[in-house]
């Protein structure tokens, strides 16, 4: 039994092998940059209005001004704003020449004569200048980065219509046990419906990985191997979940190493997910996962999505905020790292959820995040700081 850091180590000390392609802007959700991203324009493009009102010179705002013309969003003037003159404006327009602040709309009145009247003392600008955002040949992405909603908007807006994106790794899924049948079969006295596979699936998909599901291993020895020697060739990655253990049909550490995976940790000082395995084969890696749900779950968090991002070229920084303690709790075990899925409520505070033990997924449904207690940690008490890991 190894410590769950010294099982972190072990696993960042891994290189995968990563490949690249081009994807079109449009699919390119939850993909990994493979290359910086440098503007092909300014942002703005040009010297735009940032309110609905009237383009005009500061200096003449004392008296009323000469309305002169209109520019609506997409239309440009030639123009060139004269002394004393105006000219209507719509947010996004192009300030005309001449111009130095744009007046807003409601700070004004039209009158009788149809010049235009400034009501207060003083303006801001409100004028969006040329390149203020970005400038041109300016780099606006990195190379790693994970492309979320607000980066695609940095690709269309920048014109990066192909950007050089990580292939994505294929994680392949299989689960063990006699006993488990799919959600779409009633079990039995003695049977519990697969769900770790789904879970998985989703925890895979949200991050932009392939997930392939293999099918459940019965246990037996050889169709162990079978399985899981045709789940490597097919995988970059792959997960089993359940037959880990040391139990007497617990075959998969076995079948492993008949394979040739070289098992570096088959057991960590940690709750749940104690019987967690970590091999490679081939630059390809393997974990065998509990085959309890939140042990299955809490495990991929903490030790398999930090590598399957690396697989993808990207560095993971989970979120991990320091808030107070709402209660106090306690345990009385402390022989290993225990992680406890906590709330957090309106007022920032953290409290723990029902929780019944690593079968009990429930219980992260209602969660927000983990927290820890170290080996040794009998307590958290009321009003202590604690990092939670979001989830």
């Amino acid at each position: 039994m190894i410590t769950f850091q010294e099982a972190q180590a072990i696993i960042s000390q891994t290189q995968p092998q990563l490949a690249t392609e081009r994807t079109d802007y449009r699919e390119a959700l939850n993909r990994i940059l493979a290359e910086d991203i440098f503007a092909d324009t300014d942002m703005p493009p040009f010297d735009k209005s940032a309110m609905d009102g009237y383009a005009c010179r500061q200096d003449d705002l004392a008296t009323p001004l000469q309305l002169v013309g209109q520019i609506p969003a997409g239309v440009s003037t030639t123009h060139v704003l004269q002394t004393g003159e105006c000219m209507r404006i719509m947010t996004g327009a192009p300030v005309p020449a001449g111009a130095d602040c744009v007046i807003i709309h409601e700070h004004t009145e039209v009158m009788p004569d149809g010049r235009i009247r400034f009501l207060p003392t003083s303006t801001s600008r409100n004028i969006c200048y040329k390149g203020e955002d970005i400038r041109q040949g300016e780099r606006i992405l990195n190379k790693g980065e994970r492309l979320l909603s607000q980066h695609l908007a940095i690709l269309s807006g920048t014109g990066a219509t192909r950007p050089l994106v990580y292939k994505r790794p294929v994680a392949g899924i299989l689960t063990s046990g006699d006993e488990l049948v799919e959600p779409e079969e009633k079990p039995g006295t003695s049977g519990i419906r697969n769900s770790n596979a789904y879970q998985l699936e989703g925890q895979i998909r949200s991050m932009g990985a392939f997930a392939k599901y293999l099918g459940i291993v019965p246990d037996d020895p050889q169709i162990s191997v079978e399985m899981i020697s045709k789940a490597l060739h097919e995988c970059d990655i792959l997960l089993i979940t359940g037959g880990v253990s040391a139990g007497d049909y617990d075959f998969i550490p076995a079948a492993l190493e008949q394979i040739g995976v070289q098992l570096h940790f088959h057991s960590l000082a940690v709750q749940p997910g104690r019987p967690t395995l970590f091999g490679t084969w081939n630059e390809k890696f393997v974990f065998g996962l509990p085959g309890n749900p939140v042990s299955s779950f809490v495990q991929f968090e903490l030790l398999v999505k930090p590598l399957l991002f690396r697989m993808m070229g990207h560095i993971f920084r989970p979120l991990v905020p320091l808030l107070p303690m709402g209660t106090t709790i306690q345990r009385r075990k402390t022989k290993r790292l225990a992680f406890l899925p906590v709330k957090i409520d309106e007022d920032g505070m953290v409290r723990p959820v029902e929780y019944h033990g690593s079968a009990h997924i429930q219980a992260y449904v209602l969660a927000d995040g983990l927290i820890s207690l170290d080996i040794g940690q009998h307590e958290i008490k009321e009003g202590d700081l604690v990092r939670v890991r979001l989830i």
